[in-house]
Order: C-alpha cells, then sequence, then structure tokens
C-alpha cells in the first residue's frame, strides 16, 4: 500500500516529506529539521522539472538530497551564528571556573593527591600537594568537566 502511494506521488514525495519535516520544527523547534526539510522541499523542485530524466533514479534523488541536506545545515549555522558571541557572564555555567581564586579550609585532608573543600554548601574534590585538614588553600583552577579544583597552599606572609 505505501508503495502505491510514494509511486502514485512520484515527485512530491519529497515535498510532502519536506512539509512533514517542517511541522515536525514548528512543533518541537531547534532549527535542524528546519535545513533536513528545506532540502527536500528543493530536491522535491528540481523532481518537479526533471522527473522523467533517465538519470533521475531515486538513489540520485537520496544522494542529493543527503549532500544538500549537509550544505543547507552548514549555511544555515552560519546564517544563524554561533556560540561565539560575546557575554556578560561568561562562567555561569562552569561552577569550578567560578571558584577559582577563592579561599578554603580543607574539609578533609589532600593524601594521594586528592582531599575535599567546603565552598558555600557544595563539598568539592580538589587535587593538590598532601596537606592536613583545615589548612588554608587557595582554588588555582577547575578542570574541564568542573568536577574537581586543584588547590595550593595559601602561605602565610
Amino acid at each position: 500500500m505505501i508503495d502505491r502511494i510514494l509511486s502514485e506521488l512520484g515527485p512530491w514525495n519529497w515535498m510532502v516529506l519536506g512539509f512533514v519535516l517542517l511541522v515536525v520544527e514548528v512543533i518541537a523547534p531547534g532549527f535542524f529539521m528546519l535545513w533536513i526539510g528545506i532540502a527536500a522541499l528543493i530536491v522535491g523542485a528540481v523532481s518537479l522539472l526533471i522527473w522523467d530524466v533517465a538519470i533521475w533514479t531515486w538513489q540520485v534523488q537520496v544522494l542529493l538530497f543527503l549532500v544538500l541536506s549537509l550544505v543547507s545545515a552548514f549555511v544555515g549555522k552560519k546564517l544563524m551564528g554561533g556560540h561565539d558571541q560575546p557575554t556578560d557572564q561568561p562562567l555561569l555555567n562552569r561552577r569550578g571556573a567560578q571558584m577559582v581564586g577563592r579561599m578554603a579550609t580543607l574539609a578533609e585532608p589532600i593524601r594521594d593527591g586528592r582531599g575535599r573543600i567546603k565552598l558555600g554548601d557544595t563539598l568539592w574534590r580538589v587535587s593538590g600537594p598532601d596537606l592536613p585538614a583545615g589548612t588554608q588553600v587557595r582554588v588555582t583552577s577547575a578542570a574541564d568537566t568542573d568536577l574537581e579544583l586543584t588547590v595550593e597552599q595559601v602561605r602565610a606572609s
């Protein structure tokens, strides 16, 4: 039954797919299905123009659709801009990086390079030189995953 419907639609298959993808984009926005839907609409438009040409097989149509999907997604990313825009809060979702420079007291000693400090209401894993509990430390860096801070002992002046 589906084969019959698809063969009867002919070049309109791509148009239907394109509109379905655009509707999916409206229902669940994310600017991803938009570009694939546009690629399907372009293949549909080309199919309407050259449907009877012998080389215009379904394999060529799918290949063109895949290439146009990649190209349109790339162009769409360039048009919509990236995440390279400056912000007034660059550390907003990077809690560990927000802790760099803060001072704390070791809640647990650092043994074999690992220990814990309490900053605010959070107990953080830290790495650094072996130190006893109660030592004043300064956070020097945060791991990329924000799961562990690196600390150094605060020297008395």
